[in-house]
């Protein structure tokens, strides 16, 4: 019955993505008749042999849902990060494209019009991705009031398993409900958690998740070979998911390898990100900023009058930060506090809500009416747009502390340095000035080992409605 379902989507999925590229090769061609030599309708781009391009359309459709199925893009992966799925349509599709040059040039179709294979590529794009994403909202809703949830068990109730569980309470859109853990030399709740518990030992595991109609099954801990063989043999008996942690994996970068040696799989990791990433990543920063710039200057205008007319003093305010190894530089915002305001904290120390070398303060009397406004919806940090566009800064990286507060902390700052500074980052995502400064620095580390263009995509993606609510800022 499962299958059947699961077949049932990728049918329903496929005539979607169908129907899509077909719109979009439709959309393309109306854009441009001229170039074609026929009339354009759906049956005389698809169907109709007066059409000499008919084939080749046919040929570029064909070719774009096998690519996409290569990508096993016709199921919904719920533990996947939208951006790295936007990509993956986006590389797919693009690589459709070029692959339906080799046929046009073979049948010597040289007056096919290129103006409409490049048109047609970006509409793919944008309606298969486009699409992607309202399903994910449609299916994260479902999955979060309950339908097709798995039920979970995790093996070690240590740091790796607690954090874990709390990474998946955080996605209710997963569908993955943690029924308890299992774990040798723990007892009772599990950080104090109620309803989540202990709820027996590994040699317990096959009772348990039968008792439990367990799904699938997260492996934290690898310190005894022989109890980790076993849960591989019961959960295969169970028909039961497993999937591993991999140890130290806080320390893990996101660039590796997958090959074989003889009949091995090996994962090689390497902590080097190669240059070619830091020149992808500092262009893309580029062209967003630039684009992001030309689209928001009337409401930079705007803000700029705004800060004017409230108080007294210049727009914007220059805070001397450290950058990337440690480099100083002066880091735009618009000015939301009364000219000052520095000198006055000296004597609010004790007022300070924040914990580390952070200084945050819910109602600082220091904040303008407009500037209250600008910190609540984040705006006071468009004018960053300006230090990404000098390469002082990146649109997604830890967040730049200023140097006075930065120098009280101990040397574990040193690592956030390593990387540029970014606008926004897992930080602004998971609660911003609500979070304590140790876990702004775990995620920060996090961020450095494991980053990657889909992860920086997701946090963009993330952080428009985080600002929109305008939750933990202040």
């Amino acid at each position: 019955m499962i299958n059947y379902k699961r077949n049932v989507i990728k049918l329903s999925y496929k005539l979607i993505d169908l129907t899509l590229i077909c719109l979009a090769i439709y959309i393309a061609c109306l854009l441009r008749p001229g170039t074609l030599g026929f009339k354009v309708t759906p049956l005389s781009i698809f169907f109709l042999p007066d059409n000499p391009f008919r084939a080749i359309f046919i040929f570029w459709i064909v070719t774009t849902l096998l690519l996409l199925n290569t990508k096993q893009l016709y199921q919904t992966r719920r533990e996947i990060l939208e951006g790295y799925e936007l990509n993956l349509v986006i590389r797919q599709v693009f690589l459709s494209g070029l692959i339906v040059i080799g046929p046009i040039y073979v049948l010597k179709l040289h007056d096919f019009p290129r103006s409409v294979l490049i048109l047609g590529t970006v509409f793919n794009m944008v309606l298969l991705c486009t699409w992607r994403v309202l399903k994910r909202i449609l299916v994260g809703y479902l999955v979060s009031k309950g339908y097709n949830n798995f039920n979970t068990l995790i093996i070690g109730a240590g740091k790796v398993g607690v954090a874990l569980e709390r990474e998946i309470s955080r996605i209710p859109q997963m569908g993955i409900k943690v029924k308890g853990f299992l774990d040798d030399y723990k007892i009772g709740q599990v950080n104090g958690k109620k309803g989540l518990e202990v709820l027996g030992k590994l040699a317990d595991f096959k009772t348990i998740a039968k008792k439990e109609f367990i799904n699938k099954v997260f492996i934290t801990i690898h310190s005894d070979y022989q109890a980790f063989n076993r849960l591989l043999i019961e959960a295969r008996e169970l028909n039961i998911a497993i999937r591993v942690i991999p140890q130290g994996f806080e320390l893990i970068s996101s660039e590796y390898e997958k090959y074989n040696i003889g009949i091995i799989p090996i994962i090689e990791y390497s902590n080097e990100v190669p240059l070619r990433v830091q020149l992808g990543k500092r262009l893309f920063d580029f062209i967003i900023s630039i684009t992001g710039t030309i689209i928001l200057l009337p409401f930079f205008l705007g803000l700029s009058l705004a800060v004017r007319l409230d108080s007294p003093g210049p727009v914007f305010y220059v805070s001397r930060r450290y950058g990337r190894m440690g480099k100083v530089f002066g880091m735009y915002k618009f000015r939301s506090m009364y000219l000052g305001a520095d000198k006055m904290q000296d004597n609010m120390t004790g007022k300070n809500e924040a914990d580390g070398p952070i200084f945050k303060i819910r109602q600082d009397p220091r904040i303008t009416k407009t500037g209250r406004f600008l910190r609540k919806y984040s705006l006071d940090e468009l004018p960053q747009i300006i230090n990404v566009l000098k390469g002082d800064m990146s649109l997604v990286g830890p967040r730049p502390l200023p140097i006075e507060q930065i120098e009280k902390e101990d040397l574990r700052q040193l690592e956030r340095l390593e990387v540029r500074p970014g606008i926004t980052g897992l930080w602004q995502i998971r609660g911003r000035s609500d979070l304590s400064f140790r876990r702004l620095l775990r995620w920060d580390l996090w961020y450095i080992n494991n980053w990657s263009f889909w992860l920086d995509l997701n946090i963009l993606l993330r952080t428009l409605p985080v600002v929109i609510k305008g939750k933990g800022a202040y």
